[in-house]
């Protein structure tokens, strides 16, 4: 009875064992949770920039006429065909 009771106090330690510190066990899965919770922040930060970055092609892509806006009022430019008044009031002494 004797050798029976340590056979299977050794089988409970080595479950025990595998259980805790063995491959697949609950060390690894807990390494592996957290490096799952790390990766899933960077991913969660690449997912912003790339919309950040895709939101801004998007501008640029539409932006044609921020652009033309810009050139009319920043550089004085005027499209080919068209007719540049400027409107100058009196000066006052």
């Amino acid at each position: 009875m004797r050798i029976f009771v340590l056979i299977l106090l050794l089988l409970l330690g080595w479950l025990q064992y595998t259980l805790w510190l063995g491959k697949n066990g609950m060390f690894d899965y807990q390494t592996v949770s957290s490096e799952i919770e790390v990766q899933n922040q960077v991913n969660a930060n690449l997912t912003t920039r790339n919309n950040e970055m895709f939101a801004e092609i998007d501008d640029l892509r539409q932006g044609l006429d921020a652009i033309e806006e810009r050139a009319r009022h920043e550089l004085g430019m005027v499209k080919e065909g068209e007719t540049f008044y400027r409107m100058i009031g009196e000066e006052h002494h």
